[in-house]
C-alpha cells in the first residue's frame, strides 16, 4: 500500500501497529514493544528503568557530538478509580482529557487477561433538563459500563488501576490524510524509528553520534524525556511532536499561527529552541527542497524539548513538529507527507552536525 509515494508497505504498518497498542501514560510497554522490535534489525537498542526506549548507531568520528533525537509513545487514556455494586466502573483521565468528549464513547479496559470492552454511558436527551442539555459532565461523574450484572462479576473482569483507551483505530479519510486515536505522539516515536532505519540504509557513517529514543510519560509530566537525556547525556537534542494545526474552522490563527496539515513539518522559534540548530534546520530545508512551516512559541514549550533543553549543563534543542488537528480526541488527522518530509529533513540535517561548539552562542 503507497500513499502518494510517501511511506512504503512495511513502514505503514510498523505505523499502525505502533498505533492501535495501548500505551495510556505509565503502561506504555505495548507500544513501545513494538518499537523495539522494529529498531532491533538497525540499532543497538537498551531500555532504561523507567520504560524509556533507546536506539543507537555510533557515527564515524572518534570525537563526534551526541545526538539525541527523542518522540513519546504515551498517549492520554483513562485508569479505573472505583466499582460501584451494580458494576459500573467509575475513572480519572490520564493526561489532558476533555470530558466534553468522553460520554457515548467505546473504550478497551486493559486487563492482565486482555482487552475488556466497554462504553461510556450518557444519559438520554429525552431524560435531560433543558439547562443540563448546555452543562458538562465532569469525568468523576462518568463511568463505563461493561455490561457487568454487579460489582462482583465487574472484579472477576476488571480491576482497579486497569489503564483505558478509546477504541479508535486507523483509518484513511482521502489521500494521504488519516486518522486515529494516539498520533500525540506515537508519530513522533514513528519519525525517530524511520530516521533510524534511514540512517542505517545510508550506510554511511554521520559525523555525530545518534540517539532515538521512544520517551514514556510526557503527558503526565515530561518525566520519561527528563530520565532518557539524563542517561544519554546528549550535546544537541531534537524532539518530534506534534503540533495545532490551525486550518480548521473553529481554531484562532492569530494565537496559534497560520499552520495546515500537508504543508510540512513545523519549525518553532522561541526560548526553548537553540537559534544555531533552527538556523541548520531551516537552511537544510531550503537546500533538500524539503517544505516547512514556522511558528513562534516565546516561552519554555509543553514537550521533551523543555526538559532536554535544561538537563545537565544545558543541551542545544530543536522541534520538529507534525500538524495535527483535533489533538487529545479520538479522531486525531494529519497528513502522511509531514511525516516524510520529517524524517528526510532530520537524516540530511544529521549528516552536518560535526562539532558540539557551533551550536554554543558568542
Amino acid at each position: 500500500m503507497q500513499f502518494g509515494g510517501y511511506m512504503r508497505e512495511d513502514s505503514l504498518q510498523f505505523f499502525k501497529e505502533l498505533l492501535h497498542a495501548p500505551s495510556p501514560s505509565g503502561y506504555e510497554q505495548p507500544a513501545q514493544h513494538v518499537f523495539r522490535s522494529y529498531i532491533e534489525p538497525f540499532s543497538k537498542v537498551t531500555t532504561d528503568v523507567m520504560g524509556n526506549v533507546y536506539g543507537r548507531i555510533e557515527g564515524g568520528a572518534a570525537d563526534g557530538p551526541r545526538v539525541m533525537l527523542v518522540g513519546h509513545s504515551d498517549e492520554i487514556g483513562l485508569q479505573i478509580r472505583y466499582i460501584d455494586d451494580k458494576g459500573f466502573i467509575f475513572f480519572s483521565a490520564i493526561g489532558g482529557v476533555d470530558a466534553h468528549l468522553t460520554p457515548g464513547l467505546l473504550v478497551n479496559i486493559h486487563t492482565n487477561n486482555g482487552a475488556v470492552r466497554g462504553v461510556i454511558g450518557k444519559k438520554p436527551i429525552h431524560l435531560m433538563e433543558a439547562k443540563d442539555r448546555e452543562t458538562v459532565v465532569k469525568l468523576d461523574a462518568q463511568y463505563i459500563d461493561i455490561g457487568a450484572i454487579d460489582k462482583v462479576e465487574a472484579e472477576a473482569l476488571v480491576r482497579v488501576g486497569d489503564p483505558v483507551t478509546f477504541s479508535s483505530e486507523f483509518s484513511v479519510l482521502q489521500g494521504n490524510r488519516v486518522t486515529s486515536r494516539g498520533f500525540d505522539d506515537k508519530a513522533g516515536s514513528f519519525v525517530v524509528a524511520e530516521v533510524l532505519r534511514q540512517v542505517s540504509v545510508l550506510n554511511e557513517n554521520l559525523p555525530c553520534d545518534l540517539y532515538g529514543v521512544s520517551s514514556v510519560q510526557e503527558e503526565v509530566g515530561l518525566r520519561g524525556g527528563t530520565t532518557s537525556c539524563y542517561n544519554v547525556k546528549p550535546d544537541i537534542g531534537i524532539c518530534v511532536e506534534v503540533d495545532f494545526a490551525t486550518d480548521q474552522p473553529d481554531v484562532e490563527r492569530k494565537h496559534n499561527g497560520d499552520v495546515a496539515i500537508g504543508k510540512g513539518p513545523i519549525l518553532p522559534r522561541g526560548a526553548n529552541i537553540n537559534h544555531a540548530l533552527f538556523k541548520l534546520l531551516a537552511e537544510t530545508a531550503a537546500e533538500e527542497g524539503i517544505p516547512v512551516q514556522f511558528t513562534g512559541i516565546p516561552r519554555a514549550t509543553g514537550t521533551d524539548a523543555n526538559v532536554m533543553q535544561i538537563s545537565r549543563g544545558g543541551v542545544a534543542t530543536a522541534l520538529v513538529k507534525i500538524p495535527l488537528r483535533y489533538m487529545h480526541t479520538p479522531v486525531e488527522v494529519l497528513d502522511l507527507s509531514d511525516l516524510d518530509s520529517a524524517v528526510r529533513l532530520i537524516v540530511a540535517t544529521l549528516k552536518k552536525i560535526r562539532d558540539k561548539s557551533d551550536f554554543v552562542p558568542g
